[in-house]
């Protein structure tokens, strides 16, 4: 009963753990960069043995901001489920295609070849980079730094009359809410179970059977998150918020030598996992 209402403590992206590290210190724009590099890395190597490097090099980084490993594997765990359909599903089909591969297992139609167990083992490992790399930026950059390095890295495609700020607020107010909407969750939950509600049984390997036990939260957690939005929209027009070119900034970003270092760095790691293959 207790992991029911702790649902906080499972959710990394959104939260932000102001540690102080020289990563905290990075300019936006050159961590979003850089997230973009890592994960193009790990989207074109196919080599299990360069992806766990680079999920190696991932918990450097995590390390170097001062960010528990494990507060960031904490946050996997309401991917466990994923993870494992993803596996099984990467077994069966995976196996099934490659008839003439060495077989390593097999049990029904779960079929484990040579040629198959690398592919499998590099999708989950992208799969856990990925949430983890998501986690880390978030954890290392505000929301309002965060807003203003989106926005100026897509700035440029203001010309074609793309709404770089309306992006860029979205996203933010979109990894903002996803640890308010699960507190209220939480809060819902509580109350609920004070007035002796029952809610059902969740599962951690039953997806089908949790739901089924959130069920009786999705109204009131819609009803509050619509709530919150009209608060959000009238707090923004009391302000007189006005999106586009007038707005000003409090913050003014200034590269340093290091932000350049971390870019030219994510690039010659996609250079090398692209000649390595």
């Amino acid at each position: 009963m207790g992991e029911d209402f702790e649902l906080l403590r499972n959710v990394t992206i959104g939260q932000y753990i102001p540690t102080g590290s020289p990563v905290h210190r990075l300019d936006p724009r050159a961590k979003i960069i850089a997230l973009v590099l890592l994960v193009t890395a790990f989207s074109i190597t196919l080599s299990p043995p360069v992806s766990l490097l680079l999920l190696a090099g991932v918990a450097l980084i995590a390390w170097a901001a001062r960010i528990p490993l494990g507060y960031l594997a904490r946050g996997l765990l309401p991917m466990l489920p994923f993870l494992v359909i993803l596996f099984t599903f990467q077994i069966i089909f995976r196996g099934q295609a490659d008839r003439q591969g060495q077989v390593i297992f097999e049990w029904g139609f779960l079929r484990l070849t040579h040629n198959s167990w690398p592919v499998v083992a590099v999708g989950l490992i992208r799969v856990v980079a990925f949430v983890t790399l998501a986690s880390l930026l978030t954890l290392t950059t505000t929301t309002t730094h965060l807003t203003h390095g989106v926005e100026s890295l897509l700035g440029p495609l203001r010309v074609v009359g793309f709404p770089a700020h309306e992006v860029a607020l979205v996203l933010a107010i979109a990894f903002r809410f996803v640890p308010t909407l699960i507190e209220e969750l939480d809060r819902v939950a509580r109350a609920q179970a004070s007035r002796l509600g029952h809610t059902g049984a969740a599962s951690r390997w039953r997806p089908d059977k949790t739901l089924r036990a959130r069920l009786p939260l999705i109204v009131p957690l819609f009803l509050s998150a619509l709530r919150r939005a009209e608060e959000l929209i009238l707090a923004m027009e009391a302000r007189c918020y006005v999106s586009g070119r007038r707005r000003s900034r409090l913050w003014r970003f200034q590269p340093t030598p290091l932000d350049y270092a971390v870019v030219a760095a994510g690039l010659a790691l996609v250079a090398l996992v692209w000649s390595l293959g």
